[in-house]
């Protein structure tokens, strides 16, 4: 089992905890890791059918419990969005006598069943597939671009089965994420956006297009991208707006949450990442581990990308406070002064630029007029943990 970062946060507070991500990046391993004196796993059908039809039978539960019982995890707690005001009444009424540990995939479903989030008595957090940090010396980069890094899938040993699991998992997701939380009726239209979706994977968004490809009205194509981000599967990078606004384009860009599960779902060969898309996918993987940060982790970090009407473009526009960081990332060993048009654009728009970067698979970091060539791992590993 792989250590993750956030363990140590959750470990060292008596906060109650409302734990948020995709199935499978392991919110219910790291919940448990913190040995809850009582658990209601909500996925169970007997469990769910117990407590939907009368959530205040946690509340009598409670009241009944020893003294002994101090920690209670509440796993898919989406599924009984009720249960969160049963957690109220309790931390309101006797702040120190429970802490909650709560984990949910589905934002989307707490606020559609107007779920109390219970604003300033729960710490929110994200769990994602892993940090490159968090393989530590398992980190295999042709394995990352291939197979993504959900926990359980990339601890798999054999190549093989770790395929079959990921291609399982998107093949599996519309059923077990979709269809069990009733979040669309025309199951087969959001499969077909979907797949659409994973084909353009770090692409600027372009609605219009999704809806003539995949058949489909604006506004549900507009509610059926709101579902994948609401469900964490899919994550936005929006435009920076910039000093010139005219002049660049305004559109995001869409992510899927892992390489390896936009690979199984454009049934891409498992066993390696394709020559002709390694770039894509290298783009994708600091993507990636740059939105995992993002949040409490690194709160004043904010996440775009950068282009311009006229072609213009930088990958990635980090903002640390006032401070701006272009972020080229290039899938090649050599770099030179071509690969920074981009990044000179940027600055000439704004003075806040600190750092010009293109993240490379070069071995040494090099020095380029005002831009630094950093290798991959190198650049991953100076970024929070």
């Amino acid at each position: 089992m792989y250590e993750r970062l956030l363990a140590r946060a959750l470990a060292s507070t008596s906060r109650s905890v409302l734990l948020l991500g995709p199935r499978q990046v392991g919110k219910s391993t790291l919940l448990a890791s913190l040995r809850p004196d009582l658990a209601l796993n909500l996925a169970s059908p007997a469990a769910f059918r117990d407590y939907v039809s009368r959530p205040e039978q946690l509340e009598h539960e409670l009241e009944a419990a020893p003294a002994a019982t101090k920690t209670v995890f509440i796993d898919e707690v989406q599924r009984v969005p009720a249960l969160l005001d049963v957690a109220q009444v309790f931390l309101d009424r006797r702040p120190p006598r429970f802490r909650f540990l709560l984990s949910g995939s589905s934002a989307r479903k707490l606020r559609r069943g107007q779920a109390n989030l219970l604003p300033g008595r729960l710490q929110v957090h994200h769990l994602h597939p892993l940090l490159a940090s968090e393989l530590g010396s398992d980190w295999d980069l042709g394995r990352v671009l291939a197979h993504g890094t959900l926990p359980g899938i990339y601890a798999e040993p054999d190549p093989a089965a770790r395929a079959a699991d990921l291609r399982s998992y998107a093949d599996t997701y519309l059923r077990e994420e979709v269809q069990a939380e009733a979040l669309v009726r025309n199951v087969g239209a959001f499969a077909r956006l979907l797949d659409l979706v994973a084909a353009s994977s770090g692409r600027i968004l372009n609605l219009h297009a999704l809806c003539k490809d995949a058949a489909l009205g604006y506004e549900t194509a507009r509610r059926y991208v709101e579902i994948l981000e609401d469900t964490l599967v899919a994550f936005r990078v929006p435009a920076w707006s910039g000093s010139d606004r005219a002049s660049l384009v305004r559109h995001g860009k869409l992510f899927l949450f892992d390489t390896g599960v936009r690979n199984a779902l454009l049934r891409r060969p498992l066993d390696r990442p394709l020559d002709d898309e390694r770039g894509v996918l290298l783009e994708h993987l600091v993507a990636c581990e740059l939105h995992r940060r993002l949040g409490p982790r690194w709160p004043e970090a904010a996440l775009f990308h950068y282009r311009t009407r006229h072609g213009a473009e930088v990958d990635f526009v980090l903002a640390i406070g006032r401070e701006l960081w272009g972020i080229e990332v290039k899938a090649s060993r050599r770099v030179d002064r071509r690969m920074l048009r981009g990044l000179a654009s940027l600055a000439a728009q704004s003075d806040r630029v600190e750092r010009r970067i293109v993240v490379f698979l070069g071995p040494r970091r090099q020095q380029l007029d005002d831009a630094e060539a950093m290798p991959l791992e190198e650049f991953l590993a100076m970024l929070p943990g």
